[in-house]
């Protein structure tokens, strides 16, 4: 997020003001430390105009998830719907890495920051989780081509452990990340998402 001046009171963007401002500091900061003075502060705001938009800081955090969760789904559905059947399945993972390397500080909340905050936050990644399942499923099955439920299911949550742990990874830039480096990071991954796929698209 990208601040200068000061900003207009009753514009319709403030509520997504301060749900960028508390992403940038849940992401570098553990969510419990962060206070909704730290965020009116990031925001350019008072802490009166945050709780005007939000009734806690809680609720900043689940609604920030909300939307990345949101453009997170939008994007795999995409690849699912434009996927060319009988095609490697790896770019298309590939694409979903890149994307969340594009929204880091969004992608290190959903997947790393607020892990154990609160039920809500736990809920609302578990029912992500669901709908993601399913959308790769749909992903697999176009690239794999003719497949039982059971194998499509396997694969789909095989490719889900595989999304999350790279986005975990690259969110973190822990060793394995930093190692290879982006683009080795991102062509890897998707070699992965084909070899895990690989044993239906030959069979």
């Amino acid at each position: 997020m990208t601040t200068s001046g000061t900003r207009a009171a009753h514009r319709p963007s403030r509520r997504q003001w301060v749900i960028e401002a508390a992403t940038e500091l849940f992401a570098t900061q553990p969510p419990d430390e962060v206070t909704v003075a730290d965020i009116a502060a990031r925001a350019e705001m008072t802490s009166a105009a945050v709780y005007y938009h939000f009734s806690s800081k809680d609720q900043v955090l689940v609604e920030g998830m909300q939307v990345f969760a949101a453009a997170l789904r939008e994007q795999v559905e995409t690849l699912a719907e434009n996927h060319t059947p009988g095609t490697d399945i790896g770019p298309a993972v590939t694409a979903l890495v890149a994307w969340l390397g594009e929204h880091r500080s969004a992608a290190t909340v959903f997947f790393v920051s607020s892990a154990g905050m609160s039920q809500e936050a736990e809920g609302l990644r578990h029912e992500v989780r669901t709908r993601l399942l399913e959308d790769l499923v749909r992903l697999v099955r176009k690239a794999s081509g003719p497949v039982t439920d059971a194998e499509a299911a396997v694969i789909g949550l095989g490719v889900l452990a595989l999304l999350e742990t790279a986005a975990i990874s690259q969110a973190r830039g822990d060793e394995a990340y930093r190692s290879l480096g982006h683009r080795s990071f991102l062509r890897e991954v998707g070699r992965l998402a084909e070899r895990i796929a690989d044993p239906v698209a030959e069979g």
